[in-house]
């Protein structure tokens, strides 16, 4: 009987282009500026990203649109997000047996912890010019800053799995 072996690389999705955003504007507000400049369809998906952190339970804002002309899947993804929470402790001090409030900002990608936005385009590979997209977007107005980021550079790429 023959053993047959698979290797995870061969598994392993390179067909994906993420684009890093700097920006002070509202996520519902960007995703208009990019459906009017890029000319795509993005809207609010109903599936946040949830995730686990140290501090709690927390969820990253989504805005999606899946071209079926092109078989192109966009993704805007929110970057940074407030995780709030409370402790019950016992303190010996005036304020005893009360709870005290936390707050502190999670990252979907903790290794760009600038960076506000991720648009992250799945199958890309069909004739879609992400300089002329980089481009684009840094001329909306509230843009600070955009670039490509190199995939082999991003460590938590599990976190990028939606």
């Amino acid at each position: 009987m023959a053993v047959h072996k698979l290797y995870i690389e061969d598994f392993e999705e390179e067909d994906y282009h993420i684009i890093a955003i700097h920006t002070s504007l509202e996520d519902y507000r960007l995703a208009y500026f990019l459906n009017r400049d890029i000319e795509i369809r993005l809207y609010k998906s109903n599936c946040d990203i949830q995730t686990q952190v140290k501090q709690g339970k927390t969820s990253f804002s989504r805005f999606t649109y899946e071209d079926t002309d092109n078989i192109v899947t966009w993704n805007l993804v929110q970057n940074k997000n407030e995780v709030k929470g409370s402790r019950e402790g016992i303190i010996t001090d005036l304020f005893s047996n009360s709870n005290t409030s936390f707050s502190s900002l999670a990252y979907l990608l903790p290794e760009y912890k600038k960076v506000d936005f991720f648009l992250k385009i799945e199958n890309a590979e069909n004739g879609i010019d992400i300089n002329d997209i980089v481009s684009k977007i840094n001329n909306i107005d509230g843009i600070t800053m955009v670039y490509a980021v190199d995939k082999n550079k991003i460590k938590s790429k599990n976190n990028l799995i939606f």
